[in-house]
């Protein structure tokens, strides 16, 4: 990783992902009774509750509507998840001003076309290893790992290791 892109890692303030795709492997089960099911990452997960702890606003934008990723916010603590969301960046661009942050804040993870708009904005746009070629040719860090295997996990490492709160957490979980 460049120093640039080191350097931009310690001024992230607000992460804001994708959900399918991201923090599941984009497959959707639905049963003969019509209820759906995703596969999370608990590590994803995990990396999500960290964030949240050390300070930094992690929100949900999504361009499906499901009662999963409902339940699965509400289990990490996301307040804020916005769903059928057909612009992305004009959804984002609101986030941003309600909570007095600017692109110059933002981390955003996308895999697909809705994404890229906002990855070319965001002061690092990330994808995962197996987003669409388009997604990682704007992107700024894509992931070793596949989406909803810990990809999203690799990010939030990346962005604790480089904040000031990396010898606090070491000393806790004894690294």
């Amino acid at each position: 990783m460049d120093n640039n892109l080191t350097e931009n890692f310690k001024k992230i303030k607000i992460v804001i992902t994708d959900v399918d795709g991201v923090l599941t492997d984009g497959r959707i089960v639905i049963d003969n009774n019509g209820v759906e099911a995703k596969f999370f990452n608990v590590k994803d997960g995990h990396g999500i509750k960290m964030l949240q702890r050390y300070g930094y606003k992690v929100i949900f934008v999504t361009g499906r509507e499901s009662k999963t990723v409902l339940h699965r916010a509400k289990e990490l603590g996301v307040a804020e998840v916005y769903q059928k969301v057909f612009n992305k960046l004009e959804c984002v661009n609101k986030i941003l001003q309600n909570h007095n942050y600017t692109f110059k804040d933002l981390l955003f993870c996308g895999d697909d076309l809705g994404d890229i708009p906002v990855i070319k904005r965001a002061l690092i746009g990330c994808t995962v290893s197996d987003a669409i070629d388009e997604c990682k040719k704007f992107a700024d860090f894509i992931t070793v790992k596949k989406g909803g295997h810990g990809a999203f996990r690799e990010i939030t490492d990346l962005i604790l290791k480089n904040s000031k709160h990396w010898e606090e957490i070491k000393t806790k979980y004894e690294i």
